[in-house]
Formats: structure tokens, C-alpha cells, sequence
């Protein structure tokens, strides 16, 4: 009898041990950006490398308390991840079902790539024309928001957007389709700086967030 073939049917279905997991061919990826997604939030994120058995992130805060995350790329696809170690600004995690590494890379979609959102809700005030209104903020990206407001405004129309925990923000009106509002800002936020505002907007008071860089015109 082939020894091998019994050593092979005595590991199967086993999870990858850590060796494994350093051990499998890794793809370096330098800049690959995505979000992750769980109970406590949407949280960006950078794809630094990854295998057939796991990828490794760039975080700009202390990771959410969960242990399986969902990993979303710019494309939209997502993957089921499990954490698996945790250092300084990166953290390593590993994929709970088979992946293609090449269509990972190539961020293979039938959807085009579109700049990350986060799913974040909170309360803002928008003020246009002098008049204050409560909105609803309930997305944010690195260009702009969608907010929910029960006033009516216009295409183009400059606005200020305040709320706590955020920066005063000018922008326009780019779209509408009441009571949902599209908002482009005049200042682009730099990835770092959405990431650690993304956190402090969704985390606890007391979590270590780091600080992120200055913003710069759009």
C-alpha cells in the first residue's frame, strides 16, 4: 500500500497550522486596498501579500475584537477570513475556504472597481445656504458621503458638514434622489486618514487609534 496516500487521507480536513501558513508561496502586493467587515464595523485596510492560505494586512489601528472578519476587495469580492497572529500595524489571517491566489491578485469582478465606501451611520449637521440641517451620514469614502436629509437640495449646491469626531468638511451636492444625497468634498481624505477616522467613528472611546496623516487638496 502507498504510504503516501495514507499520509495524505490522516491530514485531511485539518486546518493549516501556522508553519503551513508562513510556508506556503506568498505573492507581494505592495498596495492592494480593501475593507473588512464584521460586527463592530467597516474597517480599511492594505493587502501587503498573500497564498493559497492566507493574506497578511496593513491596519491603521488596533484590529475589532472579532476573530472571522469578511475581507472586501475594491472589486467588491469578498472572502471569509480568520485571524490568525497580530503585529505592530499588521496582521495575519487565514482564508476559511479555498481561494484562486492569480483571480485575487487580479481582482478579477464583473462589477468595476469603485473607491471604497464604509457603511458608517452617524448624525451630522449640513449646512447650506445658511440654513442647518440634521442629516444622517450613511456611508463615507475618501472623495465624499451619502447622507439622508429631510430638507430638498440641489445639484451643485455648496454645503459645510459638521458632526462630532469628524473634521468640518466642504463639498457639493453631486447627486440626488431624496431623501438620499450624494456629497463630493472638496479635500480629498488620504486612505490613512479614513481609516483612523473610520475607527474612531465605529470603536470604543478608549481604543488605541493612531494618528494619521495631514490631509491634501483634492
Amino acid at each position: 500500500m502507498d504510504d503516501s496516500a495514507g499520509n495524505t487521507s490522516s491530514t485531511a480536513g485539518q486546518d493549516p497550522s501556522f508553519e503551513d501558513l508562513r510556508a506556503a508561496p506568498r505573492f507581494t502586493l505592495l498596495i492592494r486596498s480593501a475593507k473588512i467587515i464584521c460586527a463592530s464595523g467597516e474597517f480599511l485596510c492594505i493587502v501587503r501579500d498573500v497564498s493559497a492560505s492566507g493574506v497578511r494586512l496593513r491596519m491603521f489601528h488596533a484590529l475589532p475584537p472579532e476573530s472571522q472578519v469578511t475581507l472586501e476587495l475594491a472589486s467588491g469580492e469578498q472572502f471569509l477570513i480568520d485571524r490568525v497572529w497580530e503585529g505592530g500595524d499588521h496582521a495575519g489571517f487565514r482564508f476559511a475556504n479555498a481561494i484562486d491566489v492569480h483571480r485575487f491578485i487580479a481582482e478579477a469582478s464583473p462589477y468595476p472597481r469603485r473607491p471604497l465606501r464604509l457603511r458608517i451611520d452617524f448624525p451630522a449637521i449640513l449646512t447650506a445656504d445658511g440654513v442647518a440641517h440634521p442629516v444622517m451620514v450613511r456611508d463615507l469614502s475618501r472623495q465624499g458621503a451619502r447622507i439622508e436629509v429631510d430638507g430638498l437640495l440641489a445639484v451643485g449646491q455648496k454645503m459645510k458638514l459638521e458632526a462630532r469626531g469628524l473634521p468640518t468638511l466642504i463639498g457639493n451636492v453631486c447627486w440626488r434622489s431624496a431623501p438620499s444625497y450624494g456629497v463630493v468634498f472638496q479635500q480629498l481624505f488620504t486612505f490613512a486618514e479614513l481609516a483612523v477616522l473610520a475607527a474612531r467613528l465605529q470603536a470604543p472611546a478608549d481604543a488605541p487609534v493612531a494618528d494619521a496623516a495631514p490631509r491634501r487638496e483634492a
